[in-house]
């Protein structure tokens, strides 16, 4: 098997300071991450990346951690910043861990938010379906697109999510999200690939756990410590999947005190 081709990486850039990339989840993109960004370049360098098939990044068929880990590497390369922290959330912390693993040097301080180096639970292609059932020629609003999205998600906080990737043009709306690399994908972005024995990345390690969510459980531990020898797990008690968006401050409590900033 070819390695994957790397795409360039849109992105925002702020502050001085040592470099912190910060990598979203899956529907997500790097403008989820503004107001903690913000908070954060007052102290560092902070970049946000769009992923690929994601917010203004290049879309491509290939959708794997792989993929996604070798895009952020040469992103590093091609801005030098020989080594730099890494935060990433959900899709966004498994492809900071593949690039931990796989290149680690060129990640200083990696934190891990809610999510496991293990398959997750549950599937989000219900939210793939439902935004590519959606004839977006007819759509005239974003209330319009909410209510053909309602009866799929009844939480009105995760349609606003959603929707954040439907894009108004002089053409009408769009998707800035690619949904059909993602249905392709979903298997492989719920998935993590196998590690073999021996391999880990020895940096300093926080995983940052949602006490409400399941992404991160005890029976986990074992592979975090095989995988992240130094890693420290942290629970942020009753804080559910998108920590960073439900409790900021004390989200930027955590991040802050491991990066030491």
């Amino acid at each position: 098997m070819t390695d994957p081709k790397p795409v360039s990486l849109s992105h925002t850039d702020a502050g001085a300071g040592a470099p912190l990339l910060i990598l979203h989840g899956l529907f997500g993109s790097k403008r989820n991450w503004g107001a903690i960004a913000k908070h954060l370049s007052a102290h560092r360098r902070v970049i946000c990346l769009d992923l690929r098939n994601h917010g203004e990044s290049p879309w491509d068929d290939e959708m794997t951690y792989p993929a996604l880990a070798g895009d952020v590497a040469r992103f590093i390369h091609d801005h030098g910043l020989g080594k730099a922290d890494v935060i990433g959330h959900s899709m966004g912390g498994k492809a900071a861990m593949a690039l931990a693993l796989a290149h680690p040097e060129l990640v200083g301080k990696l934190a891990v938010v809610d999510i496991a180096p293990a398959p997750s639970p549950g599937t989000f292609i219900h939210y793939v379906e439902a935004l590519n059932a959606m004839d977006l020629s007819q759509v005239t609003s974003r209330k319009e697109a909410d209510a053909l999205l309602a009866p799929t998600e009844a939480n009105p906080g995760i349609r606003a999510f959603l929707l954040q990737n439907l894009e108004s043009g002089n053409n009408g709306f769009s998707w800035r999200v690619n949904l059909s690399a993602l249905a392709g994908a979903m298997e492989d972005l719920l998935d993590w690939p196998e590690m073999p024995h021996g391999h880990s990345y020895v940096g300093p390690t926080l995983f940052l756990a949602g006490g409400a969510s399941d992404y991160i459980a005890p029976h986990h531990h074992g592979e975090i410590k095989r995988l992240f020898p130094a890693a420290h797990i942290e629970v942020m008690p009753g804080i559910g999947h998108w920590a960073h968006a439900e409790a900021p401050e004390l989200f930027l409590n955590h991040v802050t005190r491991f990066l030491g900033i």
